[in-house]
């Protein structure tokens, strides 16, 4: 194959990463670039295509989740993230395995405990984790 494939291939692939920013064809474009390389001197296309493949699949699986988790692509985080460990007022009883209200930092949340226990109004309770728009707290 040419030489200049690959190099077109490469271009390509970081023109994807690029507008997708999904962290996948990246290594295709390394893949690519490492086949230009090896087109340059004169290795068959069988050999080309081989380390393209082999050098692009083996990025992807052991590097990709990698710099995923370091980079934190595909994540979105929110801020209602950050009410988990925040202490809440019961403004709407809660009953043994039903929803009520709380309020936190202004805002009214459903909530339910976490161990099924009642909680009355005016008391406070912490939030564990969140489930929807649901809040799950437990008792102080």
């Amino acid at each position: 194959m040419s030489a200049w494939l690959w190099l077109i291939l490469a271009v390509v692939c970081m023109v994807v990463e690029a507008i997708t920013l999904g962290l996948t064809s990246i290594w295709f474009a390394i893949g690519a670039l490492i086949a230009y390389v090896l087109a340059s001197f004169d290795f068959t296309w069988q050999v080309q295509v081989a380390t393209f493949l082999l050098t692009s699949l083996i990025l992807l699986y052991y590097t990709g989740p990698i710099a995923r988790r370091y980079l934190k692509i595909g994540s979105t985080p929110t801020n209602v993230q950050a009410l988990i460990g925040e202490v809440a007022v019961v403004v709407e009883k809660i009953e043994r395995g039903k929803k009520g209200q709380v309020q936190v930092k202004g805002q009214i949340w459903f909530a339910r405990t976490k161990d099924r226990q009642e909680a009355d109004v005016d008391e406070e309770v912490i939030i564990d984790q969140i489930e929807g728009n649901t809040l799950v707290v437990r008792r102080i």
